[in-house]
Parts: C-alpha cells; structure tokens; sequence
C-alpha cells in the first residue's frame, strides 16, 4: 500500500496531547481535521492515496517512539470549519497547507517503520527518518500480516 508518513510534535498541543485532542472531537463529532504544516502535499500523491481500500497514513511522534495509523475520508487544501479540529489549530491554522478528515486513529504496531520504505530511496522508513529532516515521506508499506 502506497501511502504517507508524516513527523508530529505535542509542541502546539494542549497537555493531553495531539492524539487524544483529535480523537476527542472523532468521539462526538464522528471525525476530525487533522493538518499539516508546512508544504500541502501534492495532488497527484493524495489521489493516489486516497484510493487505497482503507485510506490511512502513518503518523510518527517526534522525539518519541509512539507511531499512529491515522485512518482519513477527505483531503483537502482549504481550512476546515473551525468547529471540526483541536482549539489549539485556531491561532495557527494559516499554517496547515493540507487537511485530512481523521475517522479513525489507531496504535501503530512496534515495528511498523520496519514495514515501510521510502519511495524515493528505497530505504526502510526506520533508518531514513533518523537520517533526514523531512516533514513526510511517501512510503510503500508492506506488513508481515494484513489487518
């Protein structure tokens, strides 16, 4: 499966965390805006995407080693109604430069780095994104059994 994995940090978020903020808001409201700072990712890449049976990416905490499948809907280019992300977003939403609307958000297995390689490199994800600074890698991930 062709797919994302996109770096985050609790630096902007409330004392509970990126994680459980957004998945507060899936728990009433059914889904969650979840951005991306910095460069959107590009079109073709999230169509491409987009068209898996189960549309996900991976999220990896920075500086941690908790890593998150991040089930998604929807990508957008546009600010979503306030309303439907984390209060934390609304100073600095002109930063996100894309939205994924977030159904679900589930624990990544431990060595799911080891499962996915760079596209661009062919380096497995766990060794390249010790090695680079990028925000996100397009991957291929290929687990050792299917869910």
């Amino acid at each position: 499966m062709k797919t994302i994995a996109l770096r985050f940090t609790d630096k902007f978020a409330p004392s509970a965390g990126t994680i459980k903020a957004h998945e507060d808001i899936i728990k009433t409201k059914g889904y969650v805006w979840y951005g991306k700072m910095g460069n959107r990712i590009s079109k073709s890449i999230a169509e491409e995407i987009i068209k898996n049976e189960s549309p996900r990416f991976l999220l990896i905490h920075s500086g941690a080693q908790d890593r998150y499948w991040m089930y998604f809907k929807e990508i957008g280019f546009e600010t979503p109604s306030f309303e439907d992300f984390p209060t934390y977003y609304h100073t600095i939403s002109d930063r996100f430069k894309t939205w994924f609307k977030i159904s679900d958000i589930r624990k990544a297995e431990k060595n799911v780095m080891s499962n996915c390689r760079v596209i661009s490199s062919g380096a497995l994800l766990s060794n390249a994104s010790r090695h680079s600074m990028s925000p996100y890698f397009i991957i291929e991930y290929t687990p050792d059994n299917m869910e």
